[in-house]
């Protein structure tokens, strides 16, 4: 019988807790890595590009004014991050550059109704509309034998992905949502949308992307949170 990952999760954090009581003092957080990143391992080891987010009819969608806006931090980027917006591409690809909305636009839109799941506990259904990253990949010449992808923003908030969970078929670089243009607020003028993942993966205000062999951090990994964070 398959484990889901919750289950999998719980069971090992109930061992990891039942032998608190005999880590030395200072090797509580050490002991916890340890747990994140076995957790971390299964769920890589469990993810499937075939496997994709629950399908959502329009009539189940949160209400475009209930549209939720969350952030890491309370500022947001300036309002002029629109204006003559380019993404910086980097790293193992052929074609490095900086490629406008437009040139991004021509390989087609995809539109997708997904769960957006906050660690904080809520959800939302939303219509997302964008460009499958695969393809934005495939077009940059991103070397197949990369393993990450690496993400920079506005905001200076940073993401990081493994390069399958970006290959993904469900994983965009969205530029609406409830067909219309991206909000500001909602990461215009372009942002990754991951419904696969929890709502910290899928970045905002996108301005740089580097394709690379070293697995980067992220700005919520970096401070303890999972690095895979599949659902």
């Amino acid at each position: 019988m398959k484990l889901p990952f919750n289950f999998i999760g719980v069971f090992l954090f109930a061992i990891l807790l039942l032998s608190c009581d005999a880590t030395p003092e200072g090797k509580v957080e050490e002991a916890l890595l340890k747990f994140q990143k076995v957790d971390d391992g299964l769920k890589a080891k469990l993810f499937s590009t075939t496997k994709l987010s629950p399908a959502i009819a329009d009539k189940d969608l949160t209400p475009e004014s209930q549209y939720r806006n969350n952030s890491y931090d309370t500022d947001r980027p300036p309002s002029d991050t629109t204006s003559n917006w380019r993404l910086e591409v980097r790293g193992n690809v052929k074609y490095p550059g900086f490629y406008s909305l437009d040139q991004i636009k021509t390989l087609g839109m995809t539109v997708e109704n997904a769960k957006h799941v906050c660690v904080e506990g809520w959800s939302q259904n939303v219509k997302w509309g964008g460009t499958p990253l695969w393809k934005f990949l495939d077009w940059i010449g991103a070397d197949p034998r990369s393993e990450f992808i690496y993400v920079e923003c506005a905001d200076k908030y940073y993401e990081s992905y493994d390069i399958e969970s970006a290959r993904h078929p469900q994983t965009l670089l969205c530029y609406e949502s409830y067909n219309k243009p991206l909000s500001l607020e909602h990461g215009a003028p372009c942002r990754i949308v991951m419904p696969t993942k929890l709502g910290y993966k899928s970045a905002k205000w996108l301005t740089k992307l580097v394709v690379t062999d070293k697995k980067p951090g992220g700005y919520w990994e970096d401070q303890g949170y999972d690095w895979h964070a599949g659902m």
